[in-house]
């Protein structure tokens, strides 16, 4: 049995720092989006790049590509940093619509099929 939780409160994943697999930071979370049809979270929007906030990209990448690592607080995805300098990603002030169309061209992009 495991010592860490299964469930976790929203509030606190957001903010935390990505890495990827080679220990590097690349973002942090900045939402959780969540299907109203069955409640449960979809995409992980997490930014990119800038500094201290300015010129950052936001994107959403599918829940499932991301892992938890509970004792150092942070997220792990096994993407580099040039593929997300590739991935669709959007201007914090002008969101997409998360229609299905934009859900397909980002399950493709992350090689993800839900």
């Amino acid at each position: 049995m495991s010592n860490y939780r299964n469930l976790l409160a929203a509030g606190t994943l957001i903010g935390d720092t990505v890495y990827n697999a080679k220990n590097e930071e690349i973002g942090k979370i900045e939402e959780l989006m969540i299907s109203v049809q069955d409640g449960k979270v979809g995409y992980a929007v997490m930014s990119f790049g800038g500094f201290l906030g300015f010129g950052n990209k936001f994107f959403a990448v599918p829940w499932s590509t991301l892992r938890v690592n509970e004792e150092k607080k942070c997220f792990v995805i096994s993407v580099d940093k040039e593929q997300l300098k590739n991935a669709p990603g959007f201007d914090k002030d002008h969101w997409p619509d998360m229609t299905p169309e934009w859900a397909a061209e980002i399950n493709t992009f992350y090689k993800f099929n839900p």
